[in-house]
């Protein structure tokens, strides 16, 4: 593909706009093969483009706008005045090598975000692209753990997916407890092919939600993510953080069983979460062993409630439990005959739509409320990157990328740009 600058050569063929339709990202450049690569990228995350040849007539509605580093130099001709382009978020300046004080001074003018350097942030290039296209409202993320071990936790959590599915919202199950049952086997699934903890553990960043949507292990309407009956793979943060900041834009619902020991895995869904649910027997000791999962959380959820599971062998009421927790209380979970029994014949909780755990369910879905970006704080734990390849690597902060008042104060002090 070659063009030169005064023909505008990007402006033909590379979007088709139709009415209706949000406007695509928006790249101006005249380097073509800076222009093919980000076409690439852009493809290769179901993201439209439009190339320009220079920053005159930038749409407002452009959910994001890549300033190729080639318009510092001079190609195409100077800058439009910053009028033009008035300082707006989602403004990046892109560069295929390292870049010198020009670029820098174009990125400060247009106050860019950052200036991305390829191909070491193309990982992150292609997650803000991903967010660009899909800016659409994120799933509320509901956390279930148990008080003690055998509290219930992870069948309440499959109850709540299973009755979400059963009503009409698309629930996605993610199983944050490698020490558990596995939640697959409780919904009868272990045999079922599909992508599990192992074929993620190197997720970093923002995945694709058409990963999870289509990949993922699907039982009675819920997508599912547990474990393997192989060995504990390693899950890192940025693994977890991965895996929620796709299933919140993939799913109508994420309700994740948490584990009673946080690592820092867990720490990333429980903040991800808008309400944690804590399941406690309506027992003396098991509200003594809650009251540290309740401690261990506080720091990571704004909102945790308690389910007190019935019947009480010694009279213990719901409500103390909540008032020594200090907790409010969500509702009690009622004994359910021959759950444990359907349990260990493979069938899974929460099908039995008259019975006390399905009227939970369905009671704790309805006053828990519509969805409210809840994942904001598990999306901050992990850079913008958006690979799963096995190797991958990061520093602090972004590969590839460095904001332009960094760069300013680095110079004010002396340093090195």
């Amino acid at each position: 593909m070659t063009g030169r600058a005064g023909s505008d050569p990007y402006q033909h063929g590379r979007s088709h706009d139709e009415p209706g339709r949000a406007c695509p990202v928006l790249v101006a450049t005249g380097d073509p093969s800076l222009a093919e690569r980000l076409e690439r990228l852009a493809s290769a995350s179901g993201v439209r483009l439009r190339v320009q040849g220079g920053l005159a007539q930038i749409p407002r509605s452009a959910p994001l706008v890549l300033i190729g580093a080639d318009l510092a130099a001079g190609e195409v001709g100077e800058p439009a005045p910053p009028e033009v382009l008035p300082w707006r978020p989602g403004v990046l300046v892109v560069a295929a090598e390292p870049v010198g004080e020009q670029v820098w001074r174009l990125a400060m003018r247009y106050r860019a975000e950052t200036v991305a350097v390829l191909p070491e942030a193309e990982p992150w290039l292609v997650g803000r692209l991903i967010e660009a296209a899909e800016p659409a409202a994120e799933a509320p993320v509901i956390g279930v753990v148990g008080g003690r071990g055998g509290a219930g936790a992870s069948v309440l959590a499959a109850a709540l997916a299973l009755t979400a599915a059963a009503t009409g919202p698309r629930p996605l199950l993610i199983d944050a407890d490698p020490l558990g049952g596995g939640l697959d086997v409780m919904l009868g699934a272990e045999a079922e092919p599909g992508l599990r903890w192992p074929g993620l553990s190197s997720a970093r960043g923002r995945l694709q939600p058409e990963l999870l949507r289509s990949e993922l292990v699907r039982v009675d309407g819920v997508d599912l993510l547990s474990w393997d009956g192989g060995d504990l793979p390693d899950v890192p943060a940025e693994a977890m953080a991965a895996v929620l900041s796709g299933a919140v834009r993939c799913a109508d619902l994420v309700v994740v069983d948490l584990p009673r020991h946080l690592g820092e895995a867990a720490t990333v869904a429980a903040a991800a979460c808008r309400w944690v649910l804590v399941v406690v027997p309506a027992e003396v000791r098991a509200t003594a062993a809650a009251r540290r999962v309740v401690r261990a959380l506080e720091p990571h959820v704004s909102d945790l409630r308690v389910v007190v599971r019935g019947p009480a062998p010694t009279g213990v009421p719901a409500e103390y439990v909540a008032e020594t927790l200090e907790l409010p209380l969500a509702g009690e979970l009622r004994a359910e005959p021959g759950l444990a029994a359907a349990l260990d014949r493979g069938e899974p909780p929460g099908l039995r739509s008259r019975g006390p755990l399905v009227r939970l369910s369905r009671r704790l879905l309805a006053d828990l409320g519509p969805p409210v970006a809840p994942a904001s704080r598990a999306l901050a734990a992990g850079p913008a990157l958006a690979d799963i390849e096995p190797g991958t690597t990061r520093t602090e902060g972004t590969p590839g990328t460095r904001s332009p008042a960094r760069h300013r104060a680095g110079r004010g002090a002396g340093g090195a740009a």
